[in-house]
Protein backbone atom coordinates (compact mmCIF):
# COMPACT_ATOMS: atom_id res chain seq x y z
CA UNK A 1 0.00 0.00 0.00
CA UNK A 2 0.98 3.43 -1.08
CA UNK A 3 1.39 6.43 1.38
CA UNK A 4 -1.82 8.36 1.22
CA UNK A 5 -0.34 11.33 3.92
CA UNK A 6 -1.81 14.59 2.80
CA UNK A 7 0.84 16.70 0.75
CA UNK A 8 0.22 20.26 2.36
CA UNK A 9 2.79 22.54 0.78
CA UNK A 10 4.27 23.24 -2.82
CA UNK A 11 7.34 24.33 -3.60
CA UNK A 12 6.96 27.32 -5.79
CA UNK A 13 9.77 28.49 -8.95
CA UNK A 14 9.71 30.65 -11.37
CA UNK A 15 11.65 28.41 -14.29
CA UNK A 16 10.98 25.11 -15.36
CA UNK A 17 14.61 24.48 -16.55
CA UNK A 18 17.73 24.20 -14.34
CA UNK A 19 18.55 22.03 -11.32
CA UNK A 20 16.16 24.34 -9.42
CA UNK A 21 13.86 24.40 -11.70
CA UNK A 22 10.23 22.57 -11.33
CA UNK A 23 10.78 19.56 -13.08
CA UNK A 24 13.60 18.87 -11.20
CA UNK A 25 12.61 19.87 -7.93
CA UNK A 26 9.29 17.54 -8.67
CA UNK A 27 11.53 14.65 -9.61
CA UNK A 28 13.60 14.95 -6.43
CA UNK A 29 10.37 15.56 -4.66
CA UNK A 30 8.48 12.94 -5.70
CA UNK A 31 11.28 10.70 -4.71
CA UNK A 32 11.19 12.02 -1.08
CA UNK A 33 7.55 12.00 -0.52
CA UNK A 34 6.46 8.98 -3.16
CA UNK A 35 9.08 7.03 -4.51
CA UNK A 36 8.05 4.51 -7.35
CA UNK A 37 6.89 1.65 -6.70
CA UNK A 38 6.29 -1.32 -8.85
CA UNK A 39 3.19 -0.06 -10.04
CA UNK A 40 4.30 2.65 -12.34
CA UNK A 41 3.55 4.04 -15.61
CA UNK A 42 6.84 6.07 -17.62
CA UNK A 43 5.37 8.30 -20.21
CA UNK A 44 6.55 12.05 -22.05
CA UNK A 45 9.60 11.74 -19.55
CA UNK A 46 7.31 11.36 -16.05
CA UNK A 47 7.07 8.79 -13.62
CA UNK A 48 3.41 8.16 -12.32
CA UNK A 49 2.56 6.57 -9.31
CA UNK A 50 -0.63 5.63 -7.11
CA UNK A 51 -0.40 8.99 -4.79
CA UNK A 52 1.26 11.31 -6.98
CA UNK A 53 -0.17 14.73 -7.24
CA UNK A 54 -0.50 15.95 -11.02
CA UNK A 55 -1.31 18.82 -12.69
CA UNK A 56 -3.72 18.67 -15.99
CA UNK A 57 -1.34 21.20 -18.69
CA UNK A 58 -4.12 21.75 -21.44
CA UNK A 59 -7.79 22.04 -21.41
CA UNK A 60 -9.58 18.84 -21.92
CA UNK A 61 -13.43 19.97 -22.80
CA UNK A 62 -14.55 15.66 -23.07
CA UNK A 63 -12.83 15.04 -19.94
CA UNK A 64 -13.79 18.39 -17.89
CA UNK A 65 -10.65 19.24 -16.77
CA UNK A 66 -8.44 22.11 -17.70
CA UNK A 67 -4.82 23.76 -17.39
CA UNK A 68 -4.02 24.08 -14.20
CA UNK A 69 -6.05 21.74 -12.33
CA UNK A 70 -4.87 19.24 -9.32
CA UNK A 71 -5.22 16.23 -8.66
CA UNK A 72 -4.05 12.79 -7.12
CA UNK A 73 -3.34 9.69 -9.29
CA UNK A 74 -5.43 6.88 -7.80
CA UNK A 75 -4.79 4.01 -9.34
CA UNK A 76 -3.45 2.49 -12.32
CA UNK A 77 -4.17 -0.77 -14.33
CA UNK A 78 -1.57 -2.17 -16.85
CA UNK A 79 -4.12 -4.70 -17.96
CA UNK A 80 -6.15 -1.25 -19.46
CA UNK A 81 -3.06 0.87 -19.94
CA UNK A 82 -4.85 3.40 -18.03
CA UNK A 83 -4.56 5.64 -14.83
CA UNK A 84 -7.15 7.18 -12.82
CA UNK A 85 -6.65 10.60 -11.42
CA UNK A 86 -8.95 11.83 -8.53
CA UNK A 87 -9.82 16.02 -9.51
CA UNK A 88 -11.75 17.06 -5.88
CA UNK A 89 -13.35 13.85 -5.24
CA UNK A 90 -14.03 13.21 -9.23
CA UNK A 91 -12.22 10.09 -10.92
CA UNK A 92 -10.65 11.26 -14.76
CA UNK A 93 -9.19 8.31 -16.58
CA UNK A 94 -6.61 8.91 -18.59
CA UNK A 95 -5.21 6.33 -20.69
CA UNK A 96 -1.19 5.88 -21.13
CA UNK A 97 -1.37 7.98 -24.50
CA UNK A 98 -2.94 10.30 -22.78
CA UNK A 99 -0.49 11.50 -19.82
CA UNK A 100 1.30 14.34 -21.98
CA UNK A 101 -1.78 16.06 -20.30
CA UNK A 102 -0.55 16.01 -17.04
CA UNK A 103 3.14 16.36 -14.99
CA UNK A 104 4.03 16.15 -11.63
CA UNK A 105 2.87 18.98 -8.94
CA UNK A 106 5.15 18.60 -6.22
CA UNK A 107 6.17 21.82 -7.11
CA UNK A 108 4.88 24.23 -9.66
CA UNK A 109 6.14 27.47 -11.54
CA UNK A 110 5.03 30.52 -9.70
CA UNK A 111 2.85 31.53 -12.93
CA UNK A 112 1.24 27.63 -12.58
CA UNK A 113 0.23 28.90 -9.17
CA UNK A 114 -1.25 32.45 -9.58
CA UNK A 115 -4.78 32.49 -8.22
CA UNK A 116 -4.14 29.57 -5.88
CA UNK A 117 -3.05 29.16 -2.10
CA UNK A 118 -1.84 26.59 0.09
CA UNK A 119 -0.84 25.83 3.43
CA UNK A 120 3.11 26.37 2.63
CA UNK A 121 5.32 27.24 0.42
CA UNK A 122 8.87 27.07 -0.19
CA UNK A 123 10.48 29.16 -2.92
CA UNK A 124 14.05 28.45 -3.85
CA UNK A 125 15.64 31.57 -4.85
CA UNK A 126 18.99 31.47 -6.71
CA UNK A 127 21.50 33.92 -9.45
CA UNK A 128 21.09 30.78 -11.86
CA UNK A 129 17.46 32.13 -12.68
CA UNK A 130 18.59 35.69 -13.22
CA UNK A 131 16.40 36.60 -15.98
CA UNK A 132 13.85 35.82 -13.53
CA UNK A 133 15.06 37.16 -10.44
CA UNK A 134 11.73 39.92 -10.04
CA UNK A 135 10.04 41.58 -7.21
CA UNK A 136 6.62 40.73 -8.31
CA UNK A 137 6.85 37.10 -9.06
CA UNK A 138 8.59 36.54 -5.25
CA UNK A 139 5.47 38.83 -4.65
CA UNK A 140 3.41 36.12 -5.82
CA UNK A 141 5.04 33.24 -4.82
CA UNK A 142 4.98 34.65 -1.15
CA UNK A 143 1.31 35.48 -0.99
CA UNK A 144 0.87 31.54 -2.27
CA UNK A 145 1.17 30.66 0.98
CA UNK A 146 -1.37 30.59 3.95
CA UNK A 147 0.28 29.57 7.12
CA UNK A 148 4.01 29.02 6.02
CA UNK A 149 6.39 30.94 3.51
CA UNK A 150 9.95 29.80 3.01
CA UNK A 151 12.91 31.04 0.71
CA UNK A 152 15.56 29.06 0.52
CA UNK A 153 19.01 30.24 -1.35
CA UNK A 154 21.16 32.57 -1.87
CA UNK A 155 20.72 36.13 0.09
CA UNK A 156 21.86 37.82 -3.06
CA UNK A 157 19.34 36.30 -5.34
CA UNK A 158 16.91 37.77 -2.98
CA UNK A 159 18.34 40.87 -2.84
CA UNK A 160 18.48 41.23 -6.88
CA UNK A 161 14.57 40.24 -6.84
CA UNK A 162 13.39 42.75 -4.18
CA UNK A 163 15.47 45.48 -5.53
CA UNK A 164 13.34 45.75 -8.55
CA UNK A 165 16.11 46.94 -11.21
CA UNK A 166 14.68 43.98 -13.71
CA UNK A 167 11.37 45.31 -13.88
CA UNK A 168 10.74 45.99 -17.75
CA UNK A 169 8.12 48.42 -18.93
CA UNK A 170 5.86 46.61 -20.65
CA UNK A 171 5.10 47.85 -25.00
CA UNK A 172 2.00 46.51 -25.38
CA UNK A 173 0.35 48.92 -27.56
CA UNK A 174 -2.94 49.00 -25.81
CA UNK A 175 -2.73 52.72 -25.38
CA UNK A 176 -2.78 52.89 -29.29
CA UNK A 177 -5.39 50.50 -29.36
CA UNK A 178 -7.37 52.27 -26.82
CA UNK A 179 -6.79 55.37 -28.50
CA UNK A 180 -7.58 54.10 -32.02
CA UNK A 181 -11.14 52.33 -30.81
CA UNK A 182 -12.25 55.23 -28.96
CA UNK A 183 -11.71 57.36 -32.11
CA UNK A 184 -13.54 54.70 -34.08
CA UNK A 185 -16.37 54.81 -31.30
CA UNK A 186 -17.12 58.27 -31.78
CA UNK A 187 -17.17 58.34 -35.41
Amino acid sequence: MRRTRKRVFKSCWQSCRGGLGARSLNIELQNALNPPGEIRVERFGWTFCPGDKVMQVENDYDKDVYNGDLGMVSRIDMEESEVSVEFDGREVIYGFGDLDELVLAYATTIHKSQGSEYPAVVIPLSTQHYPMLQRNLVYTGVTRGKRLVVLVGQRKALAIAVKGARARRRWSKLRDWLHVNRNHLNS
